[in-house]
Parts: structure tokens; sequence; C-alpha cells
């Protein structure tokens, strides 16, 4: 199939909508290879709070795939707990794939719930200043001794405006924020071009946003955090006996904090299980919010149990 034919399609959704299964379907339709577009899917040995699918590498070094049910599954089970990935390496990745999987004749697909990546991948990213890991160390410091609400009151002193528009939860991009009004001398909203909150472009990709009722969602959240919460517990010891520290990026992702409380005895089984749990809603709430701004997205709702067919909606969605 030829990339006339096809667009790309790109899959958004909150935690636990089932956009993998979906996904997968869709490839297999199409001849297609997934890009996953989840942050936290990048690393390795994080599976169960990740939900990272399951798979298997195959190939050779010069040419190695991660195969899902036989789909090529591409940026998952890449990168060390201990290591950090950001947007615009994502971006620099996911340009080269799709490139790669075009040239192989096949379709590329994406999938996952960092809206952050999925906006910057089609609209592209302001010129900013890279990182600071001493100046990131200091800021994250600040958080851990006066919480979200130092952190965001020291980016509104800076910059008002960016402090109106990043919310106080949002703590990576409150930090960078600050990060950057810092490194460039002036308020990060004055580089703000705005090209990166414009409405994702229809004439190259097809968008498709899955969205739960949101009680459905949460007994789905509930689900599958009782389902995987010992497997969740054995990999974070075992990330701890191998020697990975637990302010390490893997570590941070949604979750694992809770987990590490349980296994140092600072939360009960249920304590841990219930807090994971809040945290997902409140994440996918945010997720939510994010991927209802793009109105020219195909809107999946699932309003019943029995309207989750991945065949069924692969096939709707191919159809559209």
């Amino acid at each position: 199939m030829s990339q006339q034919i096809l667009k790309p399609i790109t899959l958004m959704g909150a935690n636990a909508s089932g956009k993998t299964e979906i996904a997968l379907e869709l490839a297999r339709r199409l001849g297609g290879e997934i890009i996953s577009s989840d942050s936290r899917q990048t690393y390795r040995f994080l599976e169960a709070g990740t939900a990272k699918p399951r798979g298997t590498w195959t190939g050779t070094p010069a040419g190695r795939f991660y195969l899902v049910e036989g789909v090529p599954y591409h940026l998952v089970d890449t990168l060390d707990p201990r290591a950090s990935y950001d947007v615009g390496t994502f971006v620099k990745d996911a340009k080269k794939l799709v490139s790669e999987i075009w040239g192989r004749g096949r379709v590329p697909l994406m999938a996952g719930g960092t809206g952050l990546y999925i906006q910057a991948f089609w609209n592209g990213l302001d010129e900013l200043p890279p990182a600071d890991p001493v100046m990131r160390g200091k800021l994250a410091a600040l958080a851990d001794a006066g919480g979200k609400e130092a952190l965001h009151a020291e980016l509104a002193a800076l910059d008002p405006e960016a402090a109106s528009r990043i919310p106080p939860g949002n703590i990576q991009r409150v930090m960078r924020a600050i990060e950057i009004t810092r490194l460039a001398g002036r308020p990060v909203s004055q580089l703000w071009s705005g090209k990166f909150f414009n409405a994702l472009p229809a004439h190259e990709g097809k968008f498709v946003f899955i969205k739960w009722q949101k009680d459905l969602l949460a007994e789905r959240v509930k689900r599958r955090t009782a389902a995987r919460f010992e497997d969740w517990a054995r990999e974070t010891r075992e990330l701890l006996d191998k020697g990975y520290a637990e302010d390490c990026p893997g570590l941070k992702t949604l979750g694992y904090p809770q987990i590490l409380d349980y296994l140092a005895g600072r939360l009960t089984r249920p304590e841990a299980a219930r807090a994971i749990i809040s945290a997902s809603m409140a994440y996918a709430k945010r997720q939510n919010t994010w991927f209802s701004r793009y109105r020219n997205a195909m809107l999946v709702e699932l309003n019943r149990y029995e309207d989750y067919d991945p065949a069924a909606l692969a096939e709707k969605i191919m159809n559209a």
C-alpha cells in the first residue's frame, strides 16, 4: 500500500482505554507497524505499570524488531530506567521510523496517551534551550521540599502567563518552563510561537480519540491495578535489587512511587492500590481534556463494556 493511498493513523486516549489492542488489529489489516507514543513504555524492565505490550526481540543488531503478536512495535523496551527520554528525542526518532516504515511498503500507526508527544510530532516544537541537569536537580529538590505548589509559585513569580497556562499538577512542564525562563533570560511565554497548540493536520494523517465513559474507565483501571499488582511489586523489587535508585527516571512512572511506598512498608497493599487508582484517574482526566480539544479527530465513544470490540473498532476506523 502506498503513502498516497493511506495516511498514518494515530490512536489517542487515556490510560487503560485499550489503544494497543485496536492498534494491533489495524496493523494486521493494513500491513502496518506501530510506533508507541507513550513516554514510559520506552523503558526496559517496566511492564506491569506501563502496560507495555508483551513482545519478543528478533533479528540482528543491525535490524532488530520488537514483535507483538507478529507486529513490529517501535519505541518500546529500549531505554534503561536510569536514562531520560524527552519529547524532542521522540519526535526525531518517530520521524525516522515513519520514513523507514513507508520505505518497507508498510503503514505507520501511532498509539499512545502522551499528548505532548503526539502534538509535537505533528505540529513541531519551538526552538528552546536544551535541558540543564543541574538546574533540573535543584527544581526537583524544590518540588520535594515544598510540593508542587511551591514549584508552581516559582513559575508564577518568573512568568505569570506561563503559570496561568500550566497547571500545578503537571510538575514536569512547570519545571521545564522555569528552566527555559532562567536559561533564556526571558519568560518562556515569550518564546512560544503558538504553533504547538495548532489543530492536528488532518490532511496528513487520520486521528482517532478513544474515550471511555468515566465510570467504566475507572472500573478498567481498578481491574488492571488488581490484576497487575503482584507483578508490579515484583519487577520494582527486582530493579531495587539490581541497584536502581528509587528516584531514577523510570521509577517515577505513574504507580511506581506508590509501589515503592508499599515495599518500604509506608503503605499497605490496599492503600497503595487505592493511591494508584486515584493517580491513574487524575492522569486520565488530564489526558481526556488534552485530546478533547482535537475537534478534527474521529471520536470513538465507549459507553458500555460491549462497545469495546477491537476488531470491529479497527474496521470502523478503516472505513471512516
